[in-house]
């Protein structure tokens, strides 16, 4: 799945900040629960409607681009 498939961004849709795709929920609360510890299902209990699949996007997306940030870190 392509990443604009999982999340928007619409700046009419809570000022811009990006969003899963269809919803008013934040991406941002997704890494919330992670950081308090809280699971994947966790958030998908609590947030029914969002697709798993979503959710997977966004985590494989931010470990692409923290791969690719440390990789860059490395060559400079």
């Amino acid at each position: 799945m392509k990443v604009n498939e999982a999340i928007s961004v619409d700046k009419d849709v809570l000022g811009g900040i990006p969003v899963f795709k269809g919803t008013r929920v934040p991406v941002k609360n997704l890494f919330d629960y992670l950081e308090a510890g809280d699971s994947l299902n966790d958030f998908l209990n609590d947030f029914d409607y969002i697709p798993r699949e979503h959710c997977l996007t966004v985590l494989k997306v931010s470990e692409q681009l923290l791969i690719e940030a440390q990789l860059h870190e490395n060559i400079n």
